[in-house]
């Protein structure tokens, strides 16, 4: 198992309405896809304008191969051009790929 913490800069005043679209949308999406969501987080900071998710993969190939098919999903592209009628709301994305070490228990 593989874990892919993301981290999202987003545009100023876009803040709702990328949580509206991964409550509404992304989440049931990317399950869909058999990438599963296991933590998710919103910066403590309001200004700093970040979001930070865990997904979980089987392995870096998986991983791939659900994402495209995720990015060539007809409801994903429309619920991406709908909610981006006002511009952008992702800035800058960064994705760190993370294992488990064999002496501690993740939960």
């Amino acid at each position: 198992m593989i874990y892919e913490l993301r981290i999202y800069d987003i545009n100023p005043g876009k803040m709702k309405v990328i949580l509206d679209r991964f409550r509404d949308h992304v989440i049931e999406l990317f399950n869909k896809h058999n990438m599963n969501i296991t933590l998710f987080w919103e910066d403590l900071d309001d200004s700093s304008n970040r979001l930070y998710y865990i997904v979980e993969h089987a392995s870096m190939e998986a991983r791939n191969l659900n994402y495209d098919r995720f990015r060539n999903d007809p409801e994903w592209i429309e619920v991406r051009r709908l909610s981006e009628l006002d511009g952008p709301l992702v800035q800058k994305q960064e994705s760190i790929f993370m294992k488990n070490v064999p002496f501690f228990k993740n939960k």
